[in-house]
C-alpha cells in the first residue's frame, strides 16, 4: 500500500522547481518582449547579459544566427544553466534542499568561466565588437 503522507512529501517537494521551470517557460514564451532588465532601467546601461533572453526565444525557433547575432554567448549560457537546472531539480527531489550544482566543483568551475565570459564579450561590446552594445 502506499503511503499517502510520503506522496504529498514528494508532490509539495516538486511545487519549487516546477514554478520555477513554469516562469522560465513563461519568459520564454511571453508575447512581443519581455520585462526589461533592472540593471537596464536604473542605469540605462546593457547589462553583461543583456540579449540572452532574446537569444534564447530565437534559438527555441530555431533562429540561430539572430540568437548569435543578440548574444553570442547563448550556445554557452543555455546548454551550462539546463544542466544546472537539472542537477539541482534532481538533488531538491533527493534530499529537499537546493544547492546541489555549487556543491560540484565541475559547476563551480562552469559558472566561473561563463561569467568570465560574460564580462569580457561586455566590455568587448562597449567597444563595437560584436555588433556593439545592445540597444536599451
Amino acid at each position: 500500500m502506499v503511503d499517502a503522507r510520503l506522496i504529498r512529501t514528494r508532490a509539495r517537494g516538486l511545487l519549487g522547481p516546477a514554478v520555477f521551470l513554469a516562469a522560465g517557460v513563461a519568459l520564454l514564451a511571453w508575447p512581443g518582449a519581455p520585462p526589461m532588465c533592472p540593471m537596464r532601467v536604473v542605469l540605462r546601461i546593457p547589462c553583461p547579459s543583456c540579449g540572452m533572453t532574446r537569444a534564447a526565444r530565437l534559438a527555441c525557433t530555431g533562429h540561430f544566427a539572430d540568437a548569435t547575432h543578440v548574444h553570442p554567448l547563448w550556445a554557452v549560457m543555455l546548454p551550462v544553466l539546463a544542466v544546472a537546472f537539472i542537477v539541482e531539480v534532481v538533488g531538491y527531489a533527493r534530499t529537499g534542499t537546493w544547492g546541489a550544482a555549487a556543491e560540484r566543483p565541475a559547476f563551480r568551475y562552469a559558472f566561473t568561466a561563463v561569467f568570465a565570459a560574460l564580462l569580457i564579450v561586455w566590455a568587448a561590446r562597449f567597444m563595437g565588437a560584436f555588433g556593439g552594445p545592445v540597444p536599451i
